[in-house]
């Protein structure tokens, strides 16, 4: 995801969430190889309060949205891929699908909302096993630690996402909506109180020591050394 990227899906959400024909998203990459990869770390890693509010935007991590958000992912989901996954309500994944946050094998911090939504969702031990390994796990394991609703069986992750956005699209949007609004809150209003904290310690990591050499073995595609 540039910040180009970034940019669009901010200004789609926003279209999207004033739009009454609209009563519920299916989100999914493009192609078949991959839901998100996460951020373009080959570009501007810079996070001033003007980037941040769009990253928050973008990844809805600190302001509410309207609609249900029904993922369908499609390949694997890495980085800002999961903090993007944590902004929706429903997730479907093919069965080769695989998750991960690897941001602390490279000296990043994850600025998405994963330190703050991850908790939240999946429980402390979970949540610090995939912030603090950077591994990937697969979709059997992400359906376990509640990361995702289901595994599609048979049909493609998009065919059943559009089929459970169908049924919700069918009821009340009113009620719908109300209850998305109430659920959503909660979550965006403490997102939000622990905002300050989240530029700091990613302004700190950003300036110190191991973040050059993380990036520059990302880049370089070989293992970093943080000796």
């Amino acid at each position: 995801m540039s910040r180009e990227m970034m940019a669009e899906l901010a200004g789609l959400w926003d279209r999207l969430d004033t739009d009454e024909g609209c009563r519920c998203i299916v989100l999914t990459g493009a192609g078949d190889r991959a839901f998100c990869s996460g951020a373009d770390i080959g570009g501007d890693l810079s996070a001033s309060e003007e980037i941040a509010r769009l990253i928050n935007r973008a990844l809805l991590k600190t302001t509410t949205f309207s609609k249900p958000i029904v993922a369908a992912v499609n390949g694997d989901c890495a980085g800002g891929g999961v903090e993007l996954l944590l902004s929706t309500d429903i997730r479907i994944a093919e069965p080769s699908a695989r998750f991960g946050l690897p941001e602390v094998k490279w000296s990043i911090y994850p600025f998405g909302g994963a330190t703050t939504k991850l908790v939240n969702q999946i429980g402390y031990v979970h949540a610090m096993d995939l912030l603090l390994t950077g591994r990937l796990v697969d979709a059997r394991f992400a359906q376990q630690i509640s990361l995702i609703n289901r595994i599609s069986d048979g049909q493609s992750a998009v065919h059943d996402a559009l089929a459970t956005a169908t049924r919700i699209a069918a009821n009340s949007p009113d009620a719908v909506q109300a209850v998305k609004q109430q659920i959503s809150d909660g979550i965006a209003e403490y997102t939000l109180t622990r905002e300050a904290m989240e530029q700091r310690l990613g302004d700190e990591v950003r300036a110190g020591r191991h973040f050059a050499e993380g990036v520059s073995a990302f880049r370089e595609k070989r293992q970093p050394d943080y000796d």
